[in-house]
């Protein structure tokens, strides 16, 4: 049986390297969440991704964040990550003990 962790990333970059390391990370895959922050910490944008929405429906985020990173010099990428976690079998004893007979 495997279950899911939820693992946090965070990647400062400057203003006009977001998108780059954005599509980066994305790339890679089992991404469930990108938060961009601003230098105070301010969450600016929270995009949830999920299976398929990084093709022609993600235009539109694109946009936003490339408005986003022309009104900041830096930034903080914070990335949800999904990795599966896979739970470990009990130990097993074992059959039947060794006898010495003789």
């Amino acid at each position: 049986m495997t279950t899911e962790r939820v693992r946090k990333e965070e990647f400062r970059v400057r203003g006009d390297a977001v998108i780059a390391k954005i599509k980066e990370i994305v790339h890679e895959g089992n991404v469930r969440r990108i938060t961009i922050k601003n230098e105070e910490g301010s969450t600016l944008i929270e995009i949830p991704l999920t299976l398929g929405v990084v093709g022609a429906l993600f235009l539109p985020v694109w946009a936003a964040i490339g408005a986003i990173a022309a009104l900041a010099a830096n930034l903080t990428i914070v990335v949800e990550k999904i990795e599966p976690v896979a739970e470990e079998a009990p130990a097993q004893e074992d059959a039947a003990p060794s006898s010495d007979a003789g």
